[in-house]
């Protein structure tokens, strides 16, 4: 049944005689990233307007009170869906790490657009790469995961808690409070500042977030206008590679608080997915990969965080243990800012 929400009369092409309402946050990166969007609407001939949705997290920031951690990035994801719910958007854009792994009610995730590189990147004084960051470094992060992967290496850096925008944790390097910062490279991409990275980290040492890179287009479930605006920027590969990833963290959340990383790759009809969930010291750890046909990427996900579990990941997690302040599985701190 057609959403009465969007039964506007068409144009003898089938489109909307109105455009396609597009619920947006109002910073700099969610707008580049619904702006991606909208114009890949675009090239296939709808018109599409930006709505920006100012949610009580927003307000706090404004206001100088800032919320942080999974509250936070619930706030946000959640503000656009309330809209979405309402009539008040056709669709929204979020970073999909962002994303609940439980469904939402009413709403589908209609796209997944081609994933941007999903792998995380330092930001370091003098030009440094991490292997050259001397012992005692300070390395500012907010993600658990990236903190645990860190200490792993054995390098002997002094991970630091680090929160704000783009601009406040480059800025930190740049005054010398810090000497790297650690960021997700698809972020810097999409607001033109790689030129700012000086090493892109291997995926396979500090494995991403759960649909690290990827962008989510959710809209109405009922809604068969937008979804089928929609179908056409879906990106089969991409789709299920993060959906082998978010297999994996949603069976983890169940049995698991430790931090969580996972990459899935396409090669082919062969999807591979690396995880790895690890103390908050980075001291014990628990890695698997699995591989199978791309048409079973939840199932690949969800066998993969079995073995996890049997093999002792639920064991892991110790949260006073980690100073950046991680909560294991929950959303990462550094989501609020999808960088």
């Amino acid at each position: 049944m057609t959403d009465p929400l969007h039964a506007t009369d068409r144009a003898s092409t089938g489109r909307s005689t109105r455009p396609l309402r597009l619920g947006t946050r109002r910073s700099l990166l969610a707008t580049t990233q619904s702006n991606l969007v909208a114009d890949l609407l675009r090239a296939q001939g709808w018109q599409v307007e930006l709505v920006v949705i100012v949610s009580e997290g927003d307000r706090s920031q404004a206001a100088g009170t800032p919320i942080t951690g999974s509250s936070a990035t619930g706030v946000f994801v959640s503000a656009l869906r309330t809209a979405l719910l309402a009539g008040e958007i056709d669709l929204a854009v979020h970073s999909l790490k962002d994303l609940p792994t439980a469904p939402a009610p009413g709403i589908t995730l209609a796209a997944v657009p081609e994933r941007e590189d999903p792998r995380d990147v330092l930001v370091a004084r003098d030009g440094l790469a991490l292997t050259q960051l001397p012992a005692g470094a300070r390395v500012g992060t907010g993600s658990p995961r990236r903190a645990a992967q860190l200490r792993a290496l054995g390098l002997g850096l002094d991970l630091v808690a680090v929160r704000g925008n783009v601009d406040s944790r480059i800025g930190k390097v740049a005054s010398g409070e810090y000497d790297a910062v650690v960021l997700a490279r698809a972020g810097l991409a999409r607001i033109a500042r790689l030129d700012e990275v000086t090493d892109v980290l291997d995926a396979q040492q500090i494995l991403p977030a759960p649909g690290q890179g990827a962008l989510a287009v959710e809209c109405r479930s009922a809604d068969a206008a937008t979804l089928a605006a929609l179908a056409p920027l879906d990106h089969p590969a991409s789709r299920a590679a993060v959906l082998a990833e978010r297999a994996v963290l949603a069976r983890l959340e169940g049995g698991c608080a430790a931090p969580i990383g996972t990459l899935a790759q396409t090669h082919g009809d062969e999807l591979r997915v690396s995880a790895v969930a690890l103390s908050p010291d980075g001291a014990r750890s628990v890695r698997r990969e699995a591989a199978g046909p791309v048409a079973d990427a939840h199932l690949i996900g969800v066998r993969l965080a079995e073995q996890m579990l049997a093999d002792g990941a639920a064991e892991l997690a110790d949260p006073s243990a980690d100073p950046t302040g991680g909560h294991g599985a929950a959303p990462e701190q550094d989501k609020v800012h999808n960088a």
